[in-house]
């Protein structure tokens, strides 16, 4: 059984994220899209300036899974303002959840989503919510087994093809 470590990730990791990142989004998205819409989405989210802001960003926080000291994925979530929509200012975005192709089914995303449940919950946050692509089917299931309910929905541009989003929440405390 391979341990799964968990730490909270820094401007010094910056290359694991942006290599994770750029191998993960092709992994999921690539044979279904364009080549060009892939590649225009990863040089506009992935590239070095950018990921340096999401980084730097006091809202935003990221946290990196190691299998082994590699490492295999990453959760990246989003407070106040750093919010990729504002629902409730009392909520906390899951804006990622990445895990290389050969490591799933192994647990670690359920153990990123975990720790992104902890903060909610050590912060007083009364929900989790995410946007999923209508036909990351894999993903849907995921979230809907660990209580995500849909609320709404919302267009993802990716290059030249609109696609939906749906938005799932769950909630921690009740209003």
């Amino acid at each position: 059984m391979n341990s799964i470590e968990i730490q909270k990730a820094t401007l010094n990791d910056l290359e694991i994220l942006q290599k994770i990142s750029i191998q993960t989004f092709t992994e999921t998205f690539a044979a279904i899209n364009t080549p060009d819409n892939i590649a225009n989405y990863i040089n506009d989210s992935f590239n070095t300036k950018q990921l340096t802001t999401e980084l730097s960003n006091r809202n935003s926080m990221f946290y990196l899974a190691y299998s082994n000291a590699v490492a295999v994925g990453y959760l990246k979530i989003n407070f106040g303002d750093a919010q990729t929509e504002t629902h409730d200012q009392n909520a906390l975005e899951v804006h990622r959840i990445y895990v290389l192709q050969t490591f799933h089914g192994k647990n670690i995303g359920q153990l990123l989503l975990n720790e992104a449940k902890k903060l909610a919950e050590n912060n007083g946050i009364a929900s989790i919510w995410l946007g999923v692509w209508e036909e990351n089917y894999r993903a849907l299931q995921f979230y809907a087994k660990n209580g995500f309910v849909v609320f709404d929905q919302h267009v993802f541009t990716l290059g030249d093809d609109k696609q939906t989003d749906l938005l799932m929440q769950l909630r921690l405390l009740e209003k």
